[in-house]
């Protein structure tokens, strides 16, 4: 025991005398053993960043793993090979491998020619269709207002009609007939229609009339006037037509034919006397 311990204390006293830094870093300076704890090892913060089509893309450097990269950049192993069709962990330096898309491809527009503008055209004005007027001054002779088919135009009177514009104005003067006076080719619109009497006639109807003419329609109108009393007195007799009889030469007949049938009855009477 005593060499035993004697081998020991020369041991310590070679160790202190050529490990003397050794001694000094491994005893403190109360002769108490320090304790170091082992540096923890720094794992790099990797920063993805998105290329101009969107997606994250890491090159593998030299001693590099699925493991590591997973764990320097958060994404899965698992995640790893599906986004890259690994079959293995096998990776080598340079290659690229996928970790996700940052979000739509970013586009840079191209700037292309500067549209001219259309001019804007005026938009025509649409045409007015065309109608019809058709007038007509009547001899009411019996004084209802209505025409009836016998009675006739009055001549010799006045029909003005224009529309509301001023585009259409005209006059013309009635003729003798039973057919309506008829003025085509009138342009759409309001319309006002009257008419002037000649002398001796007074109206039965209204003289004047608004109404308005559509595009494709044939307007009717009558207005009715009634000879007055003076008109009627002032008429020219109408003379005897050729073969009609007189009334006072049928008298004359009749005398005539008396005074034969007497001489008749008096020259019988005679005869018998003898």
């Amino acid at each position: 025991m005593k060499l035993r311990t004697f081998v020991q204390v020369c041991l310590a006293a070679v160790c202190a005398l050529t490990f003397p830094r050794l001694v000094s870093l491994l005893t403190g300076e109360d002769g108490a053993t320090a304790v170091y704890a082992a540096p923890a090892r720094q794992i790099p913060i990797y920063t993805p960043t998105p290329g101009p089509d969107g997606r994250i893309i890491y090159i593998v450097k030299a001693n590099d793993t699925l493991l590591g990269i997973s764990l320097i950049t958060g994404v899965s192993v698992d995640q790893l090979r599906a986004l890259n069709n690994l079959t293995s962990d096998t990776i080598f330096e340079g290659q690229q491998l996928l970790l996700g898309l940052a979000g739509p491809p970013e586009v840079t527009p191209t700037s292309g020619p500067t549209p001219t503008p259309t001019p804007v055209l005026p938009t025509p004005s649409p045409k007015p269709g065309l109608g019809t007027l058709c007038v007509l001054l009547f001899n009411d002779l019996n004084g209802d207002s209505i025409r009836q088919d016998n009675e006739p135009s009055i001549p010799n009177g006045a029909i003005s009609f224009g529309n509301r514009v001023g585009t259409v104005s005209q006059t013309t003067t009635t003729g003798a007939g039973e057919e309506h006076q008829c003025f085509e080719n009138l342009p759409e619109g309001n319309y006002t229609i009257s008419v002037a009497l000649p002398e001796g006639y007074n109206p039965t109807t209204a003289t004047d009339v608004e109404t308005k003419l559509s595009a494709g329609e044939q307007f009717y109108i009558n207005f009715g006037a009634q000879a007055n009393s003076q008109a009627l007195a002032e008429a020219p007799t109408i003379p005897a037509t050729e073969g009609s009889r007189s009334p006072l030469l049928g008298i004359i007949g009749g005398l005539f034919l008396l005074a034969g049938v007497g001489v008749a009855i008096f020259a019988g009477r005679m005869l018998r006397g003898r």
